[in-house]
């Protein structure tokens, strides 16, 4: 059974390329879209992903706050911050999240979702 993975991105370009990017993995699949963090909190509830990968910057509920809520409710779900801001020495420490991923380089990201929840 494929891993089920939520996109959380304002930007619905990089929504579908997310999408595109899992389509071809047969071990992954995106299970849901969101637009903003608040999106995808209601959405994590619902699908209950194996990993969520979130926008920084969204609006209505930014990425961080929604990991902070994110992991309160679903402390065992791994979460990638995937942002254009990650060079911007972020420490995860008080972030909520298991990794940042910067937008600029996206071809680690698959990398980081098999290390986080591996496909067997």
């Amino acid at each position: 059974m494929a891993k089920k993975i939520l996109v959380a991105d304002d930007n619905p370009a990089v929504r579908r390329a997310l999408v595109d990017l899992f389509k071809v993995e047969k071990d992954y699949e995106v299970c849901a879209e969101a637009r903003d963090g608040t999106e995808a909190i209601a959405l994590a509830i619902r699908q209950n992903p194996d990993l969520i990968i979130l926008d920084m910057s969204m609006p209505v509920m930014n990425g961080l706050d929604a990991a902070r809520e994110l992991k309160r409710i679903m402390p065992e779900i791994p979460i990638i911050l995937f942002t254009q801001h990650a060079d911007w020495g972020l420490h995860m420490t008080n972030l909520h999240v298991d990794r940042i991923v910067s937008k600029n380089d996206s071809l680690s990201l698959m990398g980081h979702v098999r290390s986080l929840v591996p496909a067997w």
